[in-house]
């Protein structure tokens, strides 16, 4: 009890405070440019072909990793010099943010819906970019032993964003218009910003050229070249011919990929089952305030309580137990849904379910952004968990698009069936990795045991 007590205490730390405050700042523009945008336009009278299109507004998030270099080695003027690298452009990012936002909620979607587009590609570009920053900023002010509650400290602040930006903006709008509603979160932008200022700027580490390599190539390439390399590949070796260069890359780096497979489909079976919960319950005669309550509110509060006890069970088991951990609960709570097929219109049966998928899914979240932090060089860290983090929803994002066309093809039940058993895939990929320990991880000190 006292070393649980003992890993409790790491949430009183200031860093995570601010941490919190950030990932506040980092979740708040995604309802802006997503559900609470598309509300809005569907009330202004957009039709249902021209609403879906503006699915394409979130492109900048699994893209980032293109432009996630340069903040990693461009300064921003005069600011990195007064305030340092990622405090610098964070600053700069997030005023642009507030301009955007605000500007967004200016547009009349009704008469100029194509500027209203253009605002909301600026705003989701300028929140996936601000997202590098934070999490870069993140993993460098963080001790190895603080990254599990750091990510759920990360993930609190992020999920709160969310809920301001969804419910409290539309009880803004409802006595104030949308205008007033998005004036009041470009204002709200200012609590990350402060807690940017607030905070002191991490120690920086800087690539070094290696002979030969042209500043580009350090700036594009050394990013993956350098987690290749930490994985055991030697694709560097310009001695050995093209040829066995090439066999040399895929046999040595296997430990690499194998990261990247599991990276792809640690979430798949998650992700697969979650898109279809809202069909599902439409279905079943689910009413909109029954999922409002149950699903948006109490779903919201299961995933933080899942969260947090997630960075504490990082702290005190490790991170690949962690991960094993979280990753078979969110597997076995995907039979909650063949439950809730099962009851048809219950609500206690619903939230049950809801409660029990959103606390392991937020346990396995904490594990997760933990293990993607540990696998991060200091030197690159903004391009490499961007690049990362953008992986880890391409599988997600994929498999939810034929999610429809299978339950079309074998109806609900069989269908949460084959999402459980699509989470098999990533676990054992997991196993293997846990008996083979990833240098990487080892060097990072990413088990993040806290000895107390």
């Amino acid at each position: 009890m006292t070393s649980w007590l003992a890993s409790l205490r790491l949430y009183r730390e200031r860093r995570l405070l601010a941490i919190l405050f950030m990932g506040f700042s980092s979740g708040l523009p995604l309802s802006l440019t997503g559900a609470t945008l598309t509300y809005w336009l569907s009330e202004a009278g957009v039709s249902r072909t021209e609403i879906g299109l503006f699915a394409l507004v979130g492109a900048a998030y699994n893209l980032k990793f293109l432009w996630s270099p340069a903040l990693d080695h461009l300064p921003v003027p005069i600011l990195t010099r007064l305030l340092g690298r990622r405090r610098g452009w964070a600053v700069l990012i997030q005023a642009l943010l507030m301009a955007a936002i605000a500007a967004l909620g200016e547009s009349d979607p009704r008469s100029h819906l194509a500027l209203t587009a253009l605002l909301a590609v600026a705003v989701a570009f300028l929140s996936a970019t601000q997202d590098i920053v934070i999490d870069a900023y993140r993993i460098e002010l963080l001790a190895p032993e603080e990254q599990g509650a750091g990510a759920a400290a990360t993930q609190w602040g992020y999920r709160f964003g969310m809920l301001v930006a969804g419910a409290g903006a539309f009880y803004i709008a409802a006595f104030g218009g949308w205008r007033g509603a998005y004036t009041a979160m470009a204002l709200l932008m200012g609590i990350g910003m402060a807690a940017v200022l607030l905070t002191a700027e991490p120690k920086a580490i800087r690539p070094r050229l290696v002979p030969g390599e042209s500043w580009l190539a350090t700036l594009l390439l050394r990013p993956f070249i350098d987690f290749i390399e930490r994985q055991g590949g030697a694709i560097l070796d310009r001695r050995r011919p093209p040829a066995r260069r090439i066999a040399c890359f895929l046999w040595e780096g296997r430990f690499a990929f194998v990261i990247l497979a599991f990276i792809l489909l640690y979430k798949l079976g998650e992700a697969m089952a979650g898109y279809m919960a809202s069909p599902l319950y439409q279905q079943l005669g689910f009413t909109k305030i029954e999922v409002a309550s149950i699903q948006k509110i109490f779903g919201v509060a299961a995933t933080l309580a899942g969260v947090a006890f997630g960075g504490l069970v990082v702290a005190r088991l490790g991170l690949f137990r962690s991960l094993l951990l979280g990753g078979v609960l969110q597997m076995l709570s995907n039979l909650m849904y063949v439950a809730v097929v099962l009851a048809g219109h219950d609500n206690g049966v619903l939230t049950l379910s809801i409660f029990i998928e959103n606390f392991t899914n937020g346990m396995g979240s904490a594990a997760f952004v933990a293990y993607l932090s540990g696998l991060c060089s200091a030197a690159f860290t903004a391009t490499q968990y961007a690049l990362f983090s953008s992986f880890a929803t391409l599988g997600g994002r994929l498999s939810s698009s034929l999610s429809g066309w299978l339950v079309d093809r074998l109806d609900w039940i069989p269908f949460f069936l084959l999402t459980t058993l699509a989470a098999l895939p990533g676990l054992l990929l997991l196993l293997w990795l846990m008996r083979r320990a990833s240098p990487a991880i080892a060097n990072n000190s990413a088990t993040m045991l806290a000895d107390s």
